[in-house]
């Protein structure tokens, strides 16, 4: 089986914004898979089908984004799936808009949602594809670029990007991560090295972390 869970949250203020892109892709599979998301369980929204003759569910949480683990520990321990049966999709600011990003396991990152499902389960050894949504341009806020909704040009690449991550689940789930992970994980790009040795000059690499104190931090 695989369980399959889209990160977002709850609410028609946040269906179109790029934070809910584990939600929009997870409607793409549903579409895909002829399985209504309309369950409600395990503090989320669910379905179940088959598909490839392996049962198949697909989980919406609805605990908020930085809950997201109550609902997660919830569903696997009620189905009794293993580590390798689940599968996360979720947005990442450090991704390129419109690039997809596949993982075998490791940590959530700076992202609060990922962070919480690896604490509700303890462990970290599960597959997940990662949806860029790109870093916030001009005078926007962090705040105001994850939870705004994309328009013209990003949308059409958030949209080709949330294509790309049905199309990456449907190969995991037929056990194929390794092709998705070659098909769709890109090497970013080389930037040209300072022009002196001195540490003191060279770009700091460090990701950004997400900010607290937002008022309602339960949505990043």
């Amino acid at each position: 089986m695989f369980i399959i869970v889209g990160l977002g949250n709850p609410g028609r203020e946040y269906a179109s914004t790029r934070h809910n892109a584990g939600y929009l892709a997870l409607d793409i599979l549903a579409a895909r898979l002829g399985i209504d998301i309309r369950r409600h369980n395990f503090q989320a929204v669910f379905g179940e089908g088959f598909a490839d003759g392996q049962k198949v569910v697909l989980v919406k949480p609805e605990t908020y984004m930085n809950e997201s683990g109550r609902a997660v520990r919830d569903v696997m321990n009620w189905y009794k799936a293993e580590h390798h049966e689940l599968l996360l999709i979720y947005d990442d600011i450090d991704i390129p808009l419109g690039d997809i990003r596949i993982r075998s396991g490791g940590s959530g990152g700076t992202h609060n949602g990922m962070r919480s499902v690896i604490y509700q389960l303890c462990f970290d050894d599960f597959p997940r594809i990662r949806v860029g949504i790109g870093q916030a341009e001009g005078n926007r806020g962090l705040v105001s670029h994850v939870l705004g909704a994309p328009q013209g040009e990003e949308k059409e690449l958030l949209n080709a990007a949330l294509e790309q991550a049905a199309d990456a689940a449907m190969l995991i789930l037929k056990g194929r991560l390794l092709e998705a992970q070659a098909k769709y994980n890109k090497r970013p790009k080389k930037e040209n090295p300072p022009r002196d040795n001195d540490p003191q000059t060279q770009e700091n690499e460090t990701p950004p972390g997400e900010q607290g104190g937002l008022g309602r931090p339960q949505i990043l």
